[in-house]
């Protein structure tokens, strides 16, 4: 068949695959559509965790518009090789096989230790004929946060920082509503409905008490975010938005404090208390934080495939320091704050030479509105020696 085809159809199946953006983790996102003589006869797209992938949505579709018939000897196109292991759901190569496919186009290999070509195996001996990858560079985009879970058992964490050129993100007040133009915010807000957690420290909370939740006009439904606060001391004011809001939607406060007393009114309120040991770092001189290394492969173990860092520039620089962040995105407003106090997007200490600086590699560039947006890769000193 006609290679630009096959192209066709594939970036056809990754456009009903985001439909499921927000709604899939830590399952990725999966679209496919049924061919027949140069016609589409079954769509399908693997809509919410735990239901349908998407062949076997497909395969319904196809039955339900009266095409059954038709699929023996159809082609069909997923974004994403064929599970061959049961789940939630039962393996897709099993539907396929049993719908008399001849021909299956795959857009990207799974890292998924059960499938990872296995599924393209079974295909075959079945004696279907397997082709691809097809626009596998567009197929790997799509599923950056499952491949990254999938072979780190860890969540991929995005920086976000919005901030004027001159890379502030506050006056000297402390003012910062907006900076960025209303565009950039939908954008945010659309990251925030994709990742499964977002993550602040208690001074965000304590100086904005943000709700931290999506606020999209332009989707019926929308998935907020697990909220994750790291509070050592249990500062959170207990009439803060996140907290009084916590019974619609779920919240978490990492912290050092177990006196259960002082935890029960939290609880009550529907907070999620995580008071691991585990997850305390105790410094010689007693101060005690928040081990953020350790806090990531928590919430893996968890569960949480992606996480976007959204606090000030104390909790930033911690998270750098400590190797958590794998992406960086920046908001850049053409405005110019100035002074000495206002607030920089990178706090802590900072690093001691240039050659210790924290690298973006591959980094893409985007006018969004009148800002600038930037995403790249974050590259840690010393990381590949």
């Amino acid at each position: 068949m006609n290679e630009n085809i096959d192209e066709y159809y594939m970036m056809e199946a990754i456009k009903l695959a985001k439909k499921g953006i927000g709604f899939t983790n830590p399952n990725p996102l999966v679209g496919a559509i049924i061919v027949k003589n140069g016609q589409v006869i079954g769509r399908g797209y693997h809509k919410r965790y735990g239901e349908l992938h998407a062949e076997r949505e497909a395969i319904k579709n196809c039955i339900e518009e009266g095409n059954k018939e038709l699929m023996k000897g159809a082609t069909i196109y997923v974004t994403l090789e064929p599970c061959c292991h049961r789940g939630k759901q039962p393996p897709c190569t099993e539907a396929l096989i049993e719908a008399g496919f001849q021909r299956v186009v795959i857009g990207s290999m799974d890292p998924n230790p059960l499938v990872a070509g296995n599924g393209v195996e079974i295909l075959k001996n079945a004696g279907i004929k397997v082709e691809g990858p097809v626009a596998n560079k567009d197929c790997l985009s799509l599923n950056k946060i499952f491949f990254h879970y999938i072979t780190k058992k860890k969540p991929l964490v995005t920086l976000k920082v919005a901030e004027t050129l001159d890379g502030k993100i506050a006056t000297f007040t402390g003012e910062s509503k907006w900076i960025t133009s209303s565009k950039s915010r939908e954008k945010v807000h659309f990251d925030r409905h994709k990742n499964m957690a977002i993550l602040v420290g208690v001074a965000t909370v304590l100086k904005d008490d943000p709700m931290l939740n999506v606020r999209l006009e332009n989707l019926e439904k929308v998935s907020n975010p697990i909220r994750i606060v790291c509070d050592t001391n249990l500062n959170t004011p207990i009439d803060s938005k996140l907290v009084q809001t916590a019974k619609q939607q779920e919240t978490w406060i990492v912290t050092s404090i177990k006196e259960e007393k002082i935890c029960a009114a939290f609880k009550e309120l529907g907070v999620k208390i995580i008071n691991d040991s585990s997850l305390i770092k105790v410094e010689k001189n007693g101060h005690k934080t928040i081990d953020l290394k350790a806090l990531i492969n928590y919430l893996g173990a968890r569960g949480i495939d992606s996480l976007i860092v959204e606090g000030g520039g104390s909790i930033n620089y911690s998270a750098l320091e400590e190797k958590i962040v794998d992406q960086i995105q920046v908001y850049i407003a053409p405005k110019i704050f100035g002074g000495i106090d206002a607030k920089t997007a990178v706090e802590g200490q900072g690093v001691k030479l240039p050659k210790d600086a924290f690298i973006v590699e591959n980094m893409e560039l985007e006018r969004i509105g009148e800002d600038l947006f930037i995403e790249g890769r974050v590259k840690y000193p010393n990381e590949n020696e």
